[in-house]
C-alpha cells in the first residue's frame, strides 16, 4: 500500500508542476508561426534522428485515422488484424491460465521474442504471463499511431526484439477536449462491445500537457452460442467406471456407465442407450465459456515543458486496471474407489475400480482475473555545447494482478468422501451442500511485477563525410525487475482438481550500454552500424551487432538491408518457477519391474514422481536475421516496398516432457538432457524415484517470406478523393529443427493480407477494410482448413458543430472460420479467427 501510495503521489505532483507551467505559459501564448524546416524525429528502430520517410529497416505506421477507420475497440483487437502476425495471437480465453491476456506474436515467432514499446520504452512482462506483455492494459484511445518493425532490433532494444518490435506511440500534442463513445453489436449471443473515452489537451509557447481517461469492454461469449456450439460435448468424465488391473495400479477394459446412475441430471446422456459402447457423457458445451469477458479502464498523462532554450523536461503516465471472468465447466476428476467402499460398482470382486466423474453438483468453475499497471516515467532533454543532445531520466512500473477461481474440487477430501460413502456417486445432485461444500475450495492467484529503470543518451554530429554528417548516438540502461507468481498452497501441492498450480519469483539486473553509427558515405548511400552489451545477473551476458543500409538511386527508387544479431533472455519466471509436484505417466520398464507388476512387457506403463522446477541453467536465445527489400514511388499516385526476410533462431527455450526425459536417459542418442533436469534412479531397483521437467535450451528455428506493401492515392476533384493500402505477408518456410517445411499447414498459413480503401468527400468518408487468411492443407491429424476473406465497412461525416458520427459494419457477409476440434481444445483456431459474426457498431465523437 505505501508503494501505491507514493507513487499516486509522484503523479499527482509532477502534474500539478507540469499543468501550472504550461496553463500560465498557454494564457500567454501567441499565434503560432509555420514552421518551414522539416523536422527531425526518431522512429522505430533507430535512436538517431532522421527526415527521412523511408529509412533502411522497414517500419509499418497505422496512424490515428486508420485506427479510427477500423472501428476496433483495443489495441489487442487491432493488432489480431496485423499481417505480421503471421500465426495469429493469443486473446482472453475462458478456462485458461492467461485468461484476461492478449498479446503480439510477429513472424510466428511466439510473443516472447516480439518486444512492445511505449514511446519506445519497453513495457514490462505481465506477471501472469511470466514473459509477455498483456496488450489489454494499452488503451487503444490514448494511441496517436503503432510502428511495427519488421526486422529484429536487440542491438538498438536489447532482449525480446528477435521477431521485431511494435512501438506505441501516444497523443501528446492534442489540444482542446473530446467525449467518445460507441457500441459493437455482434451477430452471435455476448461478445458485444463497448467503448468511450474523455481527452483534454493545453498547450502554449514553453509546453504541453495531456489527460485522457477511457474505458473497453467485450461480453463474455459462451461455446454454445458459438461456431461448433451446437454440437453437443461428449466427455467421458461423467460418471463412468474401469475395473482397477490386478495389480491395482490402473484401470483396464473398456468404461462402463455407473451403476445406480440414471445419466439424466442436467447436461448428462448416455452416448448409446442400450447399445454396444454405451457411456454416460457430460455436454460441456453447454457450460464452458469460449472467450472471457475483457473490461479495461485506464488513465494517461502525459506533459512537456520548456525549462529554457536548450532544456526541457517530461512526464509520461498512466494507470490501466483490466478485469476478466471467465468460465469453465464443472470440474472433471478421475479418482480410485476401493473394494467394500458404499460407492464400489462391482463389490466383492476384490479389485475397486477407477471412476471418471464430473462434480458438476459443486457448481462450474469461475474465474475472476484483476490487473492493474502502473507507469510513471519523468525524463529530461537538452543540449549542450551547441552540439550534443542529451537525454536522461527514470521510470517506475508496477503490475499487480489477482485471480479467483471459485467450485474447484480438493482432491484428497474428494476421495475420502467417495470412499466412505459420504459422496454419493449413484445420486451426486442429491449429496448435501455440506458435503459439496466441504470438498470444494476457491483457488487464488496472487501476481506481482515491479521494474525501475533509469536511463541516459547523447547523440551529436562528429564529422562531415559526402553524403552528410555522420552522426553517432549511444547511451546506457540500468533496470531492475522483481517478479512474483504466486498460487495457493492447495493448487500449488497439486492436490486440487481442475487446477494447478507452479508459483515462481525472482528478481534481475539488467545492465546495457549501446551505440548506434550512422555513415553517410554519398548523396545516395548510407550505412548505419550499432551494438549493444546487455548484462544480466541472473544469467549472462550477450552482444548484439547490426548493420544497415540505403541505397537510393533515382529519387523514387531506395534500395535497403540489414544483417543483425539478437538475443531473447530468459524469462524470470522460467528461472525461478517453484518445485511442484506432478504424477507423470511414462514408458519405463525399470520401473515397472521395480514396482512388481508382472505384465511389463506388454504394458510398462508407470507413474512415477515428477517435479516441475524453474531451471537456473537456461541460456539465451540467439538469432541472426537479415532482410533486403526496396521503396518505390515512380508516380504521385503509387507508393510500393517489397521486402524479404530470414531469421534463425538457435539455442531455443522449449519445454522438455517426462517422456522425452526418460527416453533420453536410456538411450543418449536421442539427444543429451538440458541441464537442470533429468532422472534420479533408485540404484539397486533401477525405477524412477525423481523425475525434473521443465525448460530447457535446445534446437533451432527458421523461417524467411516476403512482405509486400502498396498504397495508391487518387484525386477525382469534384467526385472526392480515394486512397488505398494493401499489406501482404507471405511465409516462404517455417522449420523447427531443420524438420519439415510447417508453412502452410494446419495453424501456420503462408499468406495474410489487408486491404484498406477510404473514399472521402467533403464531410464524408467511406472506408472498406478486407482481411484474408489463406487455408491449409488436410493431414493425417487435421481437416483441411478454408482461406477465410472478411470484409468491413465504415461510413463516418463531420457534422458542422464539430461532431463525427461513425457507423461501421464488421465481418459484413457474415463469415466464420472452418471448424476443427483438435486445436488447444477449441472449435477453431482462436489464434488466428473470432467468431463473432457479422458486428454493426456506431461511434461518435465530439469536439471541443
Amino acid at each position: 500500500m505505501r508503494k501505491q501510495h507514493c507513487l499516486s503521489q509522484a503523479i499527482r505532483i509532477g502534474l500539478l508542476a507540469l499543468s501550472a507551467g504550461i496553463m500560465m505559459d498557454s494564457a500567454l501564448a501567441q499565434d503560432d508561426q509555420d514552421e518551414t524546416e522539416l523536422e527531425t524525429i526518431v522512429v522505430t528502430g533507430s535512436r538517431i534522428k532522421r527526415a527521412d520517410i523511408e529509412g533502411a529497416l522497414p517500419v509499418r505506421v497505422i496512424d490515428r485515422a486508420q485506427i479510427e477507420a477500423s472501428g476496433e475497440v483495443s489495441v489487442a483487437e487491432l493488432m489480431r488484424s496485423s499481417t505480421y502476425a503471421s500465426f495469429g495471437n493469443f486473446n482472453p480465453r475462458s478456462g485458461s491460465s492467461g485468461q484476461n491476456q492478449a498479446d503480439i506474436d510477429l513472424r510466428g515467432l511466439g510473443s516472447r521474442r516480439t518486444l512492445v514499446l511505449v514511446d519506445g520504452r519497453r513495457i514490462p512482462s505481465s506477471p501472469f504471463a511470466g514473459s509477455t506483455t498483456n496488450l489489454n492494459t494499452l488503451p487503444l484511445a490514448a494511441v496517436e499511431r503503432i510502428e511495427i518493425l519488421s526486422d529484429g532490433a536487440s542491438a538498438i532494444y536489447g532482449s525480446d526484439a528477435i521477431g521485431g518490435v511494435v512501438n506505441v506511440i501516444t497523443r501528446k500534442d492534442f489540444q482542446g477536449a473530446e467525449l467518445t463513445y460507441g457500441r459493437g453489436f455482434t451477430k452471435v449471443d455476448g461478445s458485444d462491445t463497448e467503448a468511450g473515452s474523455a481527452a483534454f489537451g493545453a498547450a502554449g509557447d514553453r509546453g504541453r500537457v495531456m489527460a485522457s481517461a477511457s474505458f473497453d469492454k467485450r461480453d463474455i461469449s459462451f461455446a454454445r452460442d458459438m461456431i461448433g456450439g451446437d454440437v453437443r460435448g461428449s466427455s467421458v468424465f461423467a460418471n463412468n467406471y474401469r475395473l482397477a488391473n490386478a495389480a491395482g495400479t490402473g484401470p483396464t477394459g473398456a468404461f462402463i456407465p455407473f451403476p445406480g446412475y440414471a445419466c439424466d441430471d442436467e447436461n448428462f446422456f448416455f452416448t448409446n442407450p442400450g447399445g454396444a459402447g454405451n457411456t454416460c457423457a457430460y455436454n460441456f458445451n453447454a457450460i464452458a465459456a469460449n472467450a472471457a469477458s475483457s473490461d479495461n479502464k485506464s488513465l494517461v498523462v502525459s506533459g512537456e515543458y520548456e525549462i529554457n532554450d536548450n532544456w526541457s523536461t517530461y512526464l509520461n503516465s498512466s494507470v490501466a486496471m483490466n478485469s476478466s471472468f471467465g468460465r469453465f465447466a464443472p470440474v472433471p476428476a478421475e479418482v480410485f474407489v476401493p473394494e467394500n467402499s458404499p460407492n464400489d460398482p462391482v463389490p466383492g470382486d476384490g479389485r475397486g475400480a477407477f471412476v471418471r466423474h464430473r462434480f458438476a453438483a459443486a457448481g462450474n468453475r469461475d474465474n475472476t482475473v484483476d490487473e492493474r499497471a502502473t507507469d510513471l516515467l519523468i525524463g529530461f532533454k537538452g543540449r549542450i555545447a551547441d552540439r550534443v543532445d542529451l537525454e536522461f531520466g527514470a521510470r517506475l512500473f508496477e503490475d499487480q494482478s489477482y485471480e479467483l477461481g471459485r467450485n474447484y474440487i480438493v482432491r484428497p477430501i474428494a476421495e475420502q468422501y467417495l470412499t466412505d460413502g459420504s459422496y454419493d456417486l449413484r445420486d451426486p445432485f442429491g449429496n448435501s451442500q455440506d458435503i459439496l461444500n466441504a470438498i470444494k475450495a476457491t483457488v487464488n492467484r496472487d501476481g506481482h511485477w515491479r521494474s525501475e529503470e533509469v536511463f541516459g543518451s547523447a547523440a551529436m554530429d562528429l564529422f562531415e563525410m559526402a553524403g552528410g554528417a555522420s552522426s553517432v548516438a549511444f547511451g546506457a540502461e540500468w533496470r531492475s525487475e522483481d517478479f512474483k507468481d504466486q498460487y495457493d498452497s492447495l493448487s500449488e501441492a497439486g492436490v486440487v482438481e481442475g487446477s494447478a498450480g507452479n508459483s515462481s519469483a525472482g528478481t534481475r539486473l539488467a545492465r546495457a550500454a549501446y551505440f548506434e553509427w550512422l555513415f553517410p558515405i554519398s548523396d545516395n548511400l548510407e550505412v548505419t552500424a550499432a551494438g549493444r552489451f546487455d548484462s544480466y545477473s541472473d544469467y549472462g551476458s550477450d552482444f548484439s551487432p547490426k548493420v544497415a543500409f540505403r541505397w537510393q538511386p533515382l529519387d523514387s527508387f531506395t534500395v535497403r538491408g540489414s544483417f543483425g544479431q539478437g538475443f531473447a533472455a530468459p524469462p524470470l519466471s522460467y528461472l525461478s518457477s517453484g518445485r511442484s509436484f506432478s504424477a507423470e505417466s511414462v514408458i519405463d520398464l525399470q520401473s515397472c519391474l521395480s514396482f512388481g507388476r508382472t505384465d511389463c512387457a506388454g504394458n510398462p506403463q508407470v507413474q512415477v514422481d515428477a517435479f516441475r522446477i524453474g531451471n537456473d541453467q537456461l541460456d539465451s536465445e540467439l538469432s541472426d536475421q537479415y532482410s533486403l527489400g526496396f521503396a518505390a514511388d515512380p508516380f504521385e499516385w503509387l507508393e510500393l516496398t517489397l521486402d524479404y526476410y530470414r531469421t534463425q533462431i538457435e539455442n531455443r527455450i522449449v519445454s522438455f516432457a517426462a517422456q522425452t526425459i526418460v527416453d533420453r536417459s536410456l538411450d543418449p542418442t536421442r539427444g543429451p538432457i538440458p541441464a537442470g533436469l533429468g532422472v534420479t534412479r533408485d540404484p539397486v531397483t533401477g525405477g524412477i524415484v525423481e523425475l525434473l521437467i521443465g525448460f530447457g535450451n535446445e534446437g533451432d528455428l527458421k523461417t524467411d517470406g516476403l512482405d509486400l506493401g502498396l498504397s495508391t492515392r487518387f484525386d477525382f476533384g469534384n467526385a472526392g478523393e480515394l486512397r488505398s493500402n494493401l499489406q501482404v505477408s507471405y511465409v516462404h518456410s517455417y522449420t523447427l529443427n531443420d524438420g519439415e517445411n510447417l508453412a502452410g499447414s494446419f495453424a501456420t498459413p503462408d499468406i495474410r493480407a489487408a486491404l484498406q480503401n477510404t473514399w472521402s468527400l467533403g464531410d464524408f468518408e467511406v472506408n472498406a477494410f478486407s482481411n484474408f487468411i489463406r487455408g491449409t492443407e488436410p493431414d493425417s491429424l487435421h481437416v483441411a482448413i478454408g482461406g477465410l476473406s472478411t470484409h468491413d465497412l465504415q461510413v463516418a461525416w463531420n457534422a458542422p458543430w464539430n461532431g463525427k458520427l461513425a457507423l461501421g459494419v464488421e465481418n459484413l457477409f457474415d463469415k466464420y472460420p472452418s471448424l476443427d476440434s483438435r486445436f488447444d481444445g477449441q472449435p477453431y483456431n482462436t489464434y488466428l479467427y473470432d467468431a463473432y459474426g457479422r458486428t454493426p457498431y456506431f461511434r461518435y465523437t465530439q469536439s471541443f
